[in-house]
This record gives structure tokens, C-alpha cells and sequence, in this order.
């Protein structure tokens, strides 16, 4: 399973981005988060083209299909919407890693119950006020 954000594990932090231009603001070979997909297509397809490593948030399997197809490296989902998607991930076989923002330590059992790739922290997203 994969675990982003916990304080008791080291972790390379997402930088949170809102357009190509605020890109090289972040450093060098990090992974950006974009947002919610269908607001970041542009960005993500900037990614894609320039093989930058990227998360985003999936609102639908619609959402989740192309940010895959864009090379998204994590596609978050809340939990319901997860499990779904982690059996389309499993049987397309996804590069992309299915994870599931948390709050608590607690949700982790959860989400492992549910046999989703992961989860993330909010701890784990350098908004750009904190850079």
C-alpha cells in the first residue's frame, strides 16, 4: 500500500500548481498536483508532453480514464469512486496509482480493506503559500 503524508514516513511532497507558467516554480524532477481534472486538462496534457509527473483528482471514470491516458502518475478519488476505479485500473492495467485523500490514520485500514493502491495525506500537498 501505498502511503503519502504519514509524519512517521518519508515522503516526496506533490506541489500544487494552477498553471503551466507556476511549473518551474517547483523543483526540479517533483511531482505537481494539478487539482480536480476536469479544471487541470491543459496543464495535464503539458505534463504528458513534457513527461513531468503529475496527480490529480478524478470526479467521474471518465476523469480517471484520460488522466491515465495523460500519464497521471496518482489519480485520487473519494472512496466510493475509488473502488471503482481500482478494478478498472487493475483490469486496464493502470501505470497510473489509485489513492484516496485522508484526514486520520485511522481510514488507512479502510481503504486497505477496500484493496485500493494507496493513500494521501493533506500533509503531502505543498500549496504554494507554504513554498
Amino acid at each position: 500500500m501505498i502511503i503519502i503524508g504519514h509524519p512517521d514516513i518519508p515522503f516526496d511532497p506533490l506541489y500544487y500548481v494552477e498553471s503551466i507558467e507556476e511549473i518551474v516554480k517547483t523543483p526540479s524532477n517533483s511531482t505537481l498536483w494539478l487539482g480536480a481534472f476536469a479544471d487541470a486538462k491543459e496543464i495535464a496534457q503539458h505534463c504528458y508532453e513534457n513527461h513531468i509527473a503529475y496527480g490529480v483528482m478524478a470526479e467521474s471514470v471518465n476523469d480517471a480514464l484520460l488522466a491515465n491516458a495523460l500519464h497521471a502518475q496518482y489519480i485520487l478519488a473519494d472512496h466510493s469512486l475509488a473502488s471503482k476505479l481500482q478494478k478498472i485500473a487493475e483490469n486496464y492495467l493502470f501505470d497510473a496509482k489509485i489513492l484516496v485523500p485522508i484526514s486520520d490514520e485511522s481510514e488507512m485500514e479502510i481503504v486497505a480493506e477496500a484493496g485500493i493502491d494507496g493513500v494521501i495525506f493533506q500533509d503531502a500537498i505543498i500549496f504554494s503559500e507554504q513554498s
